[in-house]
């Protein structure tokens, strides 16, 4: 499926040039085809050292509830490689865990995401059309065949889909896959990301408060958008950030910020923000073992 010289045109001018849009664009929406499944098969992929793997995942699921696959040694790359990989199921998001024994081919690593699509071909060639770069062409892998692509502005994600469809229940609350952009580009990939999605902007506060990323008494802009493949909070800044912000990649929304808090602390997590009340939200930034850093908030009330 094509879109016809005209639209491609419209499509990429209104990203590079124009306003942000606060839906796909209809003639490009109705030539993209729809390929999300559903959030509950889209995983935060977390990169640890194989000797941190069973730390991390404990904490994580202390943390979070949920269960994990059985760990199991595979190759997930194109080219020679091998990890030890295993699944995390919580009822407030998923992660792909990936402990390499052998160097990580590149670009690997450098994903932030994993999104389930219905037809592998089609959505690649609809997120190459929308100005998607492919990083690693389609591959086939052990349980179904992988893409890792990057959009404008940066944001790189793996699609994939599965050689037999699996069937998972949905999430208690949706996380949100935390993007930071420069106001250069934040145009670009929301058009291109809109489209390929078929999503929508929910907000768009161009003076969101500068506590949320470290930078108490300044301003930012944060969009947020929904789609089929759940949440994407993108943080649209000059690139002056204190650590530990740009970091996470992913926001999980729980019940009980102060409940999740003392469930990870006690797990081996460091609280290294917070918490703090913001715009109707009770957030906080971990780390947990191994090093990966997560956002976790809850509405303000709960």
């Amino acid at each position: 499926m094509r879109l016809g010289a005209r639209v491609i045109a419209a499509v990429l001018t209104t990203a590079t040039l124009g306003p942000l849009i606060t839906a796909a664009p209809s003639c490009a929406a109705t030539l993209i085809p729809a390929v999300a499944v559903g959030p509950q098969y889209d995983t935060a992929h977390v990169y640890v050292a194989p000797a941190d793997m069973d730390r991390f995942a404990t904490s994580f699921l202390a943390t979070f509830g949920g269960q994990a696959t059985k760990p199991a040694i595979t190759t997930i790359t194109p080219t020679p490689s091998s990890t030890i990989w295993q699944a995390l199921r919580t009822p407030v998001g998923s992660v792909s865990l990936f402990g390499f024994e052998t160097p990580i081919p590149y670009p690997f690593g450098g994903e932030r995401t994993g999104y389930l699509v219905n037809d592998l071909d089609v959505a690649v060639k609809a997120a190459r059309t929308l100005g998607a770069d492919t990083l690693v062409a389609p591959f086939p892998d052990s349980i179904g065949r992988d893409v890792i692509i990057q959009w404008p502005g940066g944001v790189t994600m793996q699609l994939y889909v599965h050689n037999t469809k699996p069937s998972y229940p949905p999430l208690q609350t949706i996380p949100e896959n935390r993007v930071y952009l420069s106001p250069e580009r934040v145009a670009a990939f929301t058009n291109a990301f809109l489209a390929f999605s078929h999503g929508k902007v929910t907000t768009d506060d161009g003076r969101a408060p500068g506590v949320e990323i470290g930078r108490q008494g300044k301003s930012f802009r944060e969009v947020r958008l929904e789609s089929g493949f759940g949440k994407l909070t993108m943080l649209v800044t000059d690139g002056h950030l204190p650590y530990p912000y740009g970091r996470e990649t992913t926001g999980y929304e729980v019940e009980d910020l102060s409940e999740t808090l003392a469930k990870a602390k006690a797990a081996g997590a460091d609280v290294l923000v917070g918490p703090y009340t913001s715009r109707g939200r009770n957030a906080a930034i971990l780390q947990f073992p191994g090093g990966p850093i997560v956002e976790v908030h809850a509405l303000a009330g709960r």
